[in-house]
């Protein structure tokens, strides 16, 4: 190595190199931050995405979601197509919408939505073109339209705007619709982190869609809709103050159209009506040298009056955030995705009232799933005998609920949406683990998850979900997260709990009949001996002895 190799750089040579980093590129050279670090979870992320937004646009657009997944899988690249019954695109937003990162509807909008930045499909199509080197494929017709758009879309990187290769006009027997297409480095696979398994969690947190999936070998599955309901749709709402920093406040101060401060507060947030606002003007009198008042123009707030506003809106009593802005599955159409796609033993669901974390509304649902078919159940049949359970193997492909001697598994969800991966640095799985379920009649290995034939399902729905990174694979343990999930963690164990009772007293009670009816044949024989009865009366009598048992039993034991 030379000396001139060696020497340090001057500032002019440093400043040279400086140049502006495109988010494109930023995003090109960290893919891992966007959930594209193996081909596998590259594959699931891609087909993630795309369903993702497909139910969003359907919903938004108020049509029941028909959606097909297929999936092909050669020599270390895949093919995912994706189509959906939805409103379609109009042909000026395809680009843009797939070929341009932080491009979207729902950033700077408070409501809750499956999408939050606007680079899932874009970002998913930028994989694809960095592993294989080939552009998005994209066929979407608007209701109303003779014909359908086509075009072929990557993005230019450097400028993170969009690439069009070829574009046309063509028919589609679709009247409606977006199909997307793309191929990228992937490895299809099996387990609890298969395409499988995604599409099943989904239709168990969206009752109303329909999915048909093919899989690489050609086989179809297809998840049936349990109701033709849709959700509501969530409403938009300002932001509330208590989630408001400071340097957000100078921000939205500087911005806004309103003259006035009292007009501003009013105005700019939720739940300040003109009442609240006075008190907050007032107490931000009491914080700052510069007096404040209802006719202060908002653009000429000093930095100073505006920190005293800011804690004079934490020292004010303000209505909690609205919650039309948020909607939970529901206790019945989360039963009933359960059933749709679980074979248990036992259900159990419960939502939580709506709380908020830094202003942000959110609100909590908990199910549990126990006991997988096969088990050593016992029950009540319809004459009020006990009897065995049938040993039944459930016909999915994927069981979601674990064997007897393994940890349970956690079925996480943000705004219906699986959360497949980083399970461990999520605040659901703490909530689990930091909950006593020995107290409940379970096995729990300290600080881990119990062990059990058990699923536990949680959802957080929230206008801004606090995901730990940009892929949206885990929730930030917020004390306000993790406080409501423990509450509704609670709630249905303690239902658990007392199905494990009444299991353990059925249990107890079908061995001391099966030991009992073992020696009513002997005594039927020796009755029949000692008062001469013929086989008819033998036979009658020992029945009637089995059935002042089971009188027994329904008399002295109600039922839970």
């Amino acid at each position: 190595m030379s000396d001139r190799q060696s020497l340090p750089a001057t500032a002019s040579e440093m400043a040279s190199r400086q140049r502006e980093i495109s988010v494109s590129e930023f995003f090109l050279k960290n893919r891992h931050l966007l959930g594209f670090d193996t081909p596998a979870k590259a594959l699931v992320t891609a087909v993630k995405e795309a369903v993702d937004n497909a139910l969003d646009a359907c919903e938004e657009a108020g049509i029941l979601p028909e959606i097909s997944v297929e999936v092909s899988d050669r020599s270390g690249k895949s093919r995912v197509i994706v189509e959906d019954n939805g409103p379609g695109i109009v042909e000026g937003q395809i680009a843009r919408i797939f070929g341009k990162l932080l491009y979207g509807s729902k950033f700077h909008k408070l409501s809750q939505s499956r999408g939050q930045q606007g680079m899932g499909i874009s970002a998913a199509g930028m994989y694809g073109q960095l592993t294989v080197g080939k552009p998005l494929h994209i066929i979407s017709r608007v209701n109303g339209e003779k014909l359908a758009s086509e075009m072929h879309v990557s993005i230019d990187t450097a400028r993170n705007q969009p690439d069009i290769h070829r574009k046309k006009q063509l028919k589609w027997d679709r009247p409606h619709g977006t199909r997307v297409e793309m191929e990228m480095e992937g490895h299809y696979q099996k387990g609890p982190h298969s395409v499988e398994v995604y599409l099943k969690q989904t239709a168990i947190a969206n009752p109303h869609l329909s999915i048909t999936y093919k899989d690489p070998q050609g086989q179809e599955l297809h998840f049936v809709r349990s109701t033709k309901k849709l959700p509501p749709r969530p409403a938009e709402i300002k932001p509330h103050p208590y989630g408001i920093e400071l340097g957000r406040l100078i921000q939205m101060l500087n911005n806004t159209k309103s003259r006035t401060l009292l007009g501003f507060l009013v105005d700019e947030f939720s739940c300040v009506g003109r009442k609240t606002a006075l008190k907050i003007i007032e107490i931000a009198g009491t914080h700052s040298d510069r007096k404040l008042s209802d006719r202060s123009h908002p653009r000429h707030i000093a930095h100073v009056q505006a920190a005293a506003l800011h804690k004079a809106i934490q020292k004010t009593r303000i209505m909690a955030p609205r919650t039309d802005c948020i909607v939970p599955i529901g206790e019945k159409q989360l039963l009933d995705g359960l059933h749709k796609e679980l074979e248990a033993d036992f259900f159990t669901v419960t939502t939580r009232p709506a709380a908020a974390y830094r202003g942000n509304p959110f609100q909590v649902e908990v199910a549990i799933a126990y006991g997988r078919p096969g088990g050593a159940g016992v029950e009540v049949d319809a004459t009020g005998h006990l009897r065995k359970k049938q040993a039944e193997e459930p016909p999915a492909a994927e069981n979601l609920i674990a064997q007897k001697d393994e940890p349970v598994r956690l079925l996480r969800f943000a705004n219906r949406v699986p959360l497949l991966y980083q399970q461990a640095s999520c605040a659901i799985t703490k909530a689990v683990t930091q909950t006593n379920w020995r107290g409940y009649g379970l096995h729990q290995p300290k600080g881990s998850l119990p062990v059990a034939p058990m699923a536990i399902l949680v959802h957080v729905a929230s206008v801004w979900v606090p995901y730990t990174s940009e892929s949206k694979e885990a929730i930030e343990p917020y004390p306000e997260i993790l406080k409501e999930i423990k509450l509704g963690l609670q709630e249905c164990a303690r239902r658990l709990a007392h199905h494990l009772r009444h299991q353990t007293q059925l249990h107890q009670e079908y061995d001391r009949r099966t030991y009992i009816e073992k020696y009513l044949p002997h005594i039927g024989a020796a009755l029949q001996d000692i008062l001469a009865l013929s086989n008819a009366e033998r036979d009658s009598t020992v029945r009637k002895l089995d059935d002042v048992l089971h009188i027994s039993r329904t008399t002295q034991r109600a039922e839970p």
